[in-house]
């Protein structure tokens, strides 16, 4: 329906207008000044720039009571939006609390998406097709993100487009940006237009017109649906201006174009917008997010109230002081000094490390400390404690040295690293190498990558290999000799049944370590392509973890030994009572606070995260520091900041920098626990003063001191200290890529691969060559898996 009467609006309302202004009032007595202003303070614009920890959702719960308890609106006349329905469900029973009874009737507080359903099924129908009939209806289907894959790769495979080359699910992220950006089709910008090999505008019309078609929304269109009626229909727009008297916006520093264009479009009359948020923790950038919508309040809204909440009730004054110290480096902020009444507190403890090995088994063994209560500090409990990291991968060598040490944890906002879909998929092949009767891994990775083996040809290789009473990997054999399997399916699987055989055969080769096995599987399997081919965001993470996978089996003598640690890993979740450290990335904890936490990892390229600041610049780092921010404020107690001096990547060692960030931490209220001549003095923690403005004997004076520390960890690394170079930090008889020997090869020079045979190099790039095979075409390999003709034994 195009239009409903107004009373629609009001339905069920249960508190009326002059019961709930004849009520007192002892809600305002538990608000701070600001607070308290930011609840009065009810005609107009209102920005509430909520720093950390300073009672935003108290200030704004209470602000919605005080707009019912005044008479200003009633239930339903106030629109109150956020971004999870956890925060939505929060917020229900808050109003609920501090009003002293239930609250019914207020329709309109609830997430963007969910409030936009409500507001689309009264007005399908003005969406639709334009030169046609085609209109949704109000009984449409919500799509989600399989169905969508699937529909977008019938219209990819229509277009007679490689699926290979240009993956569905990178059309989808690219239609997910401009619906974020509230692009319909037709208002595509031409410079966009070239996204997807240029066919992205056109594909974008069509899966428009086919969820038409379907009556079907995807979540993109939930909004943008909404925000073109309001933009074409302003008697519409009118009626919901008129009905919301109140509009409350919680983060709103994470709100995309398409979710700011709604709100202002809602609040283009009478302005009683009240918008919650602190620029300083906007981190979702990389999904859409916009922090000049906050920074743009006052533009957009003359005249705007903009209340300061700058009293911080979580942290100590030093965890206050260095996020701030931190944070001061972004420009173009709205400004704001968080404040605590607290008292000091320890300063943010900072140490550096020999190796990402060495810095969780310190991290370990410092939990356990501080839960016997020898740091100094009272007790803490397993639960007090979160280990919050950049980027997933880190996971790993906590999560192995946890179990080792018997000391339970909880991955928060995801997967445990050996849950991973793509850790899983790489260890189904291990399996598969090792165990050439594990039925479970062969399904799993069969057809992945995509070999054309769907489930009608799956379903011939069990019925093949149950009459033979064999094997799933040698029923496949059997349908191949039978010619039971034809075409494509067919050549690939043989190809993926001889790589198997073959890495069976390397894996009893002394002459090849299991860690270059591992690398050669998932090359030459094509698993390791697929991800590098995949275009959509999480793709690069994915490799990450690869990287991790393998890094992880230097500390085994074989793949089996290692396929058992997994296993014992896996089965460590199975007691869920108890106490346990939490871990999980920074993105994850936004909203949380610990008594302990711990930030790993602080090396530049790892955080801030070279990919972000490849790809974004200038904007990416700002971004990457206001996760910082938002790292050190969880601490309610303790900080510990870490970083280590080198990390190994792919079989190779790297030397790493300490974060820029961690120069920008204020002297005064930092304790440096890294032992003297660590870095030599010249950089990094032990070096730092210069950065900070202080004086570089009083930093050497404070390392001097930091031996109180006298776990075994703590002792170890001093005693290394000055007998082992940063360049190697430990002995390994692990392959290590040689780029002196990758750029020893020249263009034109014969080599030899063991699968792919003899061929000429036709490129090179860093350790890896393109060669031009005799047999096998053309493709890139590691240097180190080539050979001389000459040392091809006959």
């Amino acid at each position: 329906m195009n239009s409903f009467d107004e009373s629609d609006a009001f339905e069920g309302a249960s508190l009326s207008s002059r019961a709930m202004a004849a009520r007192p009032q002892p809600y305002l007595d538990g608000l701070n000044p600001e607070q308290r202003l930011a609840v009065e303070t009810m005609d107009g614009p209102v920005l509430m720039l909520a720093g950390a920890g300073t009672g935003k959702t108290k200030a704004l719960t209470t602000r919605i009571v005080h707009l019912l308890n005044t008479g200003r609106a009633r239930p339903n006349e106030v629109l109150a939006v956020t971004f999870t329905n956890k925060a939505a469900r929060e917020m229900k029973t808050r109003v609920g609390t501090l009003l002293g009874q239930q609250v019914e009737g207020m329709p309109w507080l609830g997430t963007f998406h969910a409030i936009c359903v409500k507001l689309l099924r009264r007005h399908a129908e003005l969406i639709g097709i334009p030169g046609t009939d085609l209109t949704l209806n109000s009984n449409f289907t919500i799509l989600d993100t399989d169905d969508q894959l699937r529909l977008l790769k019938q219209l990819v495979q229509a277009a007679g487009i490689d699926d290979k080359r240009w993956p569905a699910r990178q059309l989808a992220g690219v239609i997910d940006h401009w619906k974020n950006r509230a692009w319909t089709p037709d208002k595509v910008p031409a410079a966009e237009a070239g996204a997807y090999n240029g066919k992205a505008g056109a594909l974008y019309k069509q899966y428009q017109r086919r969820l038409i078609e379907l009556n079907a929304v995807d979540f993109g269109d939930l909004l943008l649906h909404v925000v073109t009626i309001f933009q074409t229909h302003d008697d519409i727009l009118q009626q919901y201006q008129r009905w919301f008297k109140y509009i409350l916006v919680d983060e709103y520093q994470d709100t995309n174009v398409a979710q700011y264009l709604w709100l202002r479009l809602l609040a283009g009359g009478h302005k009683n917008i009240c918008c919650v948020g602190d620029d300083d923790q906007s981190i979702y950038g990389w999904r859409g997010a916009e922090v000049g919508n906050i920074l743009r309040f006052e533009k957009d809204f003359p005249g705007a109230h903009v209340v300061r909440l700058e009293q911080n009730y979580r942290s100590t004054p030093h965890i206050l002081a260095a996020a701030s110290g931190v944070i001061a480096g972004n420009e173009g902020r709205l400004g704001k000094e968080l404040w605590t009444e607290a008292q000091e507190g320890e300063k943010v403890r900072l140490i550096g490390h020999w190796d990402g090995e060495e810095e969780a088994r310190w991290i370990g063994e410092e939990i356990e400390a501080m839960q016997r209560g020898t740091r100094g500090q009272r007790p803490h409990g397993l639960d007090d404690m979160a280990i919050l990291v950049r980027a997933s991968h880190q996971m790993r060598a906590f999560e192995d040295r946890f179990l080792t040490i018997g000391l339970p944890y909880r991955v928060i906002g995801g997967p445990r690293f050996y849950e991973r879909m793509e850790i899983r998929d790489a260890m189904a092949y291990f399996r598969c190498v090792t165990s050439p009767s594990d039925d479970l891994a062969f399904e799993r990775i069969v057809n992945t990558p995509k070999r054309g083996l769907g489930d009608k040809a799956q379903q011939k290789m069990q019925v093949t290999a149950r009459q033979n009473g064999v094997p799933l990997i040698e029923g496949a054999r059997l349908l191949l000799e039978d010619k039971g399997l034809t075409g494509k399916g067919a050549r690939e699987l043989q190809v993926l049944l001889d790589g198997l055989a073959r890495w069976g055969r390397m894996a009893g080769d002394k002459s090849i370590s299991h860690i270059e096995l591992a690398e050669i599987i998932l090359d030459e399997s094509g698993y390791t392509e697929m991800w590098q081919n995949d275009k959509t965001p999480e793709a690069p993470g994915r490799l990450e973890n690869l990287k991790e996978l393998v890094k992880a089996l230097e500390n085994f003598e074989n793949l089996t030994g290692f396929l058992e640690h997994v296993s014992l890993i896996m089965d460590n979740e199975s007691e869920e009572s108890g106490e346990k450290v939490s871990i999980m990335t920074l993105h994850a904890a936004k909203g949380l606070e610990f008594p302990a936490v711990f930030l790993p990892g602080w090396e530049d390229g790892l955080f801030p995260s070279q990919r972000s600041m490849d790809e974004s610049g200038l904007k990416g780092v700002e971004e990457e520091r206001r996760l910082a921010y938002v790292g050190i404020t969880r601490a309610e107690e303790i900080c510990t900041i870490s970083f280590a001096g080198n990390r190994r990547v792919f079989g190779q060692w790297q030397s790493s920098l300490p974060s820029r960030f961690i120069d920008e931490l204020p002297e005064d209220h930092v304790d440096v626990l890294t032992p003297p001549g660590l870095y030599g003095g010249g950089y990094g923690a032990a070096g730092m003063a210069g950065s900070m403005g202080g004086v570089q004997n009083s930093i050497d004076a404070r390392v001097q001191e930091a031996n109180v520390y006298n776990s075994p960890g703590w002792k170890r690394m001093q005693a290394r200290a000055g007998n082992r170079p940063t360049s190697q930090p430990r002995e390994s008889t692990s392959p290590v890529i040689d780029m002196a020997a990758a750029s020893s090869h020249t263009v034109g020079e014969r080599v030899f691969h063991q699968k792919f045979g003899y061929g000429e190099i036709v490129g090179l790039e860093g350790d890896k060559l393109e060669i031009a095979f005799d047999k096998a075409g053309t493709k890139k390999v590691v240097a180190r898996f080539v050979t001389s003709p000459d040392d091809v034994p006959f």
